[in-house]
């Protein structure tokens, strides 16, 4: 594996110094990393809306009002407008990206029509737009010390607060509190 593939399934932990919205706090979703670039979907910066209203925007019917008040994150600052939905199972979906054996992006109106109806993925986060890395920018973020990576853990995304989930993605690097973190890196 070459390090421009280490980077796909695991979290992006925003340091302390990374203060510009959305990525201020942040942690990122990896879903695609190569020599190209990187794409990421942000799982704790929460949106205005509820599936409800997405749903309603592309006029589908949602009689369950656990699924309509389901929460919709900002993915990122690129293409907002656009929804993808990270799940566990991979489905027959007629627009999914493998990311690797356990997760998948779904980004076609099948999976909502599904989920709008209590049929699609039992655990899903739906976010709005995405946050996208050029050729190497991401390796520099990383060697700049702007973030910190772990692998992606469906606890903190589907069970933990969306508050308290960059605290719990740190803490899985023994980090207990990320604010203390400096805003620097030693290289040898």
């Amino acid at each position: 594996m070459t390090i421009a593939n280490t980077f796909a399934g695991q979290f992006l932990i925003a340091m302390p110094t990374l203060a510009e919205p959305p990525f201020a706090r942040g942690v990122a979703f990896l879903c695609q990393h190569g020599e190209d670039g990187a794409v990421g979907l942000l799982i704790n910066q929460i949106s205005e809306y509820r599936l409800g209203d997405v749903l309603a925007q592309m006029k589908l019917q949602c009689d369950d009002p656990e699924i309509a008040d389901y929460p919709v994150l900002i993915g990122g600052p690129v293409q907002q407008e656009r929804g993808f939905v990270l799940h566990r199972e991979p489905g027959n979906w007629d627009s999914s990206y493998r990311v690797n054996d356990d997760w998948s992006v779904t980004t076609s109106r099948d999976i909502l029509v599904a989920m709008a109806a209590g049929e699609g993925p039992r655990r899903a986060v739906v976010t709005l737009g995405y946050a996208g890395w050029d050729a190497g920018q991401l390796e520099q973020e990383v060697m700049d010390n702007a973030w910190l990576t772990t692998r992606a853990d469906e606890h903190i995304i589907f069970d933990t607060p969306i508050d308290e989930r960059w605290v719990a993605a740190a803490r899985k690097l023994g980090v207990q509190d990320p604010s203390q973190l400096a805003g620097y890196a030693g290289h040898a």
